[in-house]
């Protein structure tokens, strides 16, 4: 079998990260981060500026095969991986109003990979697509259809390619052949999301229109009833912008506890901190909701998978999310799960009906993989 060699390039907001892939052995041949792009008094003007030192730092003799890119959005339209055209630049553009903050440093990077690099192909690889399968029950919104198509309002979701690369990772490492195993994948970090998953492919997930839906997060506020924020309008003279600062930046975790880091804040409830308890407790309650409500939607569980930050790190919190659900077949192994380990591993107990994995995510080994497809 030949060897490729794969640039995967995360363009964001201020920064680019990057690594060089080596397939099928994936071994990763280099890898780095440029930050303190495009902004005043920063290291790199813009992206191009950042991409052309990127390149200019790889190992000498090196022969890129192809390029992957991260585009956080594709809408409705991208349900898979695509080679990258003009047109496809254009629709990723046209994207932005959905992503704001992230499709157009996304185009920008692709832009300066391609004037460095154009005769290799280049693949976008896009965070909604794994949830395309998703049926009209699972992505409508009861808003007027009218409204919703003309402005695109719908489910996404987002992690796809963390939630991917561990389901397909489970399949690998399962002892059994399970054309239709049920699983429920948990991505928990700054940013988390869960996912239903049956036969490796995404029947719902947490995460909405946009990244700010589901559990609760760092700073982002996860479900919330809507009329909330048409009371803080009326009553707290909040603007739209007030809205979204708060939402997004100023909730979450850090809004019930005054701690976004989950480390600091399990540090704090253990020395007695009501309010960091408190958050964690309300952090742990919405992921067993989704548990128990993607057991009932997948109608069954053969496996639950934990990564992140805190879902490959933190076992108090694995336990936490799944305490009081060993009739419904989840049992764990305490001594198990608080092993340190960052290799992957079964963290339930020999009776339990569900296996419960640690199965650490590597988000640019699946963009490399996807992007090597379309690169011959």
């Amino acid at each position: 079998m030949s060897s490729s060699t794969i640039l995967v390039v995360n363009s964001g907001s201020s920064s680019v990260k990057y690594q060089v892939i080596e397939l099928p052995s994936e071994h990763v041949i280099d890898k780095g981060q440029r930050d303190r792009v495009g902004i005043a008094g920063g290291d790199f003007a813009n992206h191009t500026e950042a991409l052309a030192d990127i390149f200019a730092s790889l190992p000498d003799g090196l022969t890129i095969t192809g390029v992957g890119h991260r585009v956080v959005h594709g809408g409705s339209h991208f349900r898979e991986p695509v080679v990258i055209t003009e047109q496809v630049i254009a629709e990723i553009e046209e994207l932005s109003s959905l992503a704001p903050l992230h499709n157009p440093p996304n185009v920008e990077g692709i832009r300066a990979a391609l004037s460095v690099m154009p005769d290799v192909a280049h693949v976008a690889v896009f965070d909604t697509a794994f949830f395309a399968p998703l049926s009209p029950a699972a992505y409508d919104y009861a808003i007027p259809r009218e409204l919703a198509q003309k402005y695109g309002i719908r489910k996404y979701g987002f992690h796809g390619t963390s939630h991917q690369f561990v389901t397909q990772e489970l399949e690998r490492l399962s002892n059994d052949a399970k054309a239709d195993r049920r699983v429920v994948s948990f991505h928990l970090g700054n940013g988390s999301s869960v996912a239903a998953v049956r036969g490796g492919v995404a029947i719902d997930t947490s995460m909405g229109f946009t990244p700010l839906a589901g559990l609760v997060m760092g700073t982002r506020s996860g479900d919330l009833d809507p009329a909330v924020l048409i009371h803080l309008q009326r009553e707290a003279g909040l603007s739209v912008d007030d809205v979204d600062q708060l939402l997004n930046r100023e909730s979450g975790l850090l809004g019930l506890s005054g701690h976004s880091d989950m480390r600091d804040l399990f540090e704090a409830s253990q020395t007695g901190h009501s309010e960091a308890q408190d958050a964690i407790d309300v952090w742990a309650w919405r992921a067993r909701h989704y548990l128990g409500a993607y057991m009932a939607q997948l109608g069954g569980l053969d496996a639950i998978t934990f990564t992140g930050g805190i879902g490959e790190n933190q076992g108090e919190l694995r336990e936490a999310i799944v305490r009081g659900c060993e009739d419904l077949g989840i049992v764990i192994d305490h001594t198990k799960n608080l092993e340190a380990s960052r290799e992957p591993r079964v963290i339930s107990a020999a009776d339990s009906r569900v296996a419960a994995w640690v199965i650490p995510t590597n988000e640019e080994l699946q963009i490399a993989k996807l992007a090597d497809q379309l690169s011959h």
